[in-house]
């Protein structure tokens, strides 16, 4: 046998990949994130399927789970929201596997960060604006952070941040930011990108949270800070640039 780790992506069942869902639809054992996967993609389970919200369980208990399959024989989907390799949990289940002889594979999703610039039309990647992603996020009742891994030191950078798990602490995030990016540096709050109640929320390190407080969105959210989010003055790329000469295209 073998445990499947899907991606199921960020909320929006059409949005998880074609092998994960065929996976799904052909493992006798399904568990599944259920407070953050949408039981449409889970239904998709073959009938008589062994379906386990794990949202309640600790790792132990998951691990059980899978042990239990294993001595069965039958294949398992692991099913997490968004992109596994992103605060999915998923190395400390793998070591386990592997201490166990128990083989598993990984299946990629559409990450929330993808998601939530889809739903603002934004690209992340302007010429002369960013040309780089930090996934990070701030310590409240999580992991604590490595050291180094500072707000203050990634902002130092300039580049496009997408802050997880942090909504909590927006207070924090927008005081360590300000300093390096100035008060009127646009800020976007998307609150359950793709899923139907999807909200997204707008504005500058100056305001954004009163804004998101008007809301009282406290969850389940993503934090996109940086200039390229505000439609900035930039170059066009050389990618389609006329006199731009690569292998599969000559100049003119």
């Amino acid at each position: 046998m073998t445990v499947h780790f899907i991606g199921a992506g960020p909320g929006a069942p059409d949005l998880i990949t074609v092998r994960g869902l065929n996976l799904i639809r052909a493992c006798p054992v399904v568990l599944y994130a259920g407070s953050l996967v949408p039981v449409e993609v889970v239904a998709e389970a073959p009938d008589g399927a062994r379906v386990v919200d794990t949202a309640p369980l600790n790792l132990d208990e998951i691990v059980a789970e899978i042990e239990a399959a294993h001595a069965a024989g039958h294949d398992v989907a692991r099913v997490h929201s968004g992109d596994p390799s992103i605060y999915g949990a998923i190395a400390e289940q793998m070591r386990r596997l592997d201490a166990l002889n128990i083989p598993y594979d990984v299946t990629p999703g559409v990450p929330a960060f993808a998601a939530a610039a889809a739903a603002l039309g934004r690209e992340l990647t302007l010429p002369d604006v960013s040309q780089s992603i930090v996934l990070t996020r701030t310590a409240v009742r999580a992991s604590a952070m490595p050291g180094g891994e500072t707000l203050e030191n990634f902002a130092r950078t300039g580049a496009t941040l997408a802050v997880h798990l942090s909504i909590n602490n927006l207070a924090g995030v927008v005081k360590d930011l300000t300093p390096h990016y100035g008060t009127d540096c646009p800020v976007a709050v998307v609150y359950r990108a793709s899923w139907p109640d999807q909200q997204v929320v707008t504005g500058t390190l100056a305001d954004i949270r009163d804004r998101v407080k008007a809301l009282g969105l406290t969850r389940t959210a993503l934090i996109l800070v940086g200039r390229v989010l505000d439609g900035a003055d930039f170059s066009d790329s050389k990618l389609y640039d006329p006199t731009h000469t690569h292998v599969l295209r000559g100049g003119a």
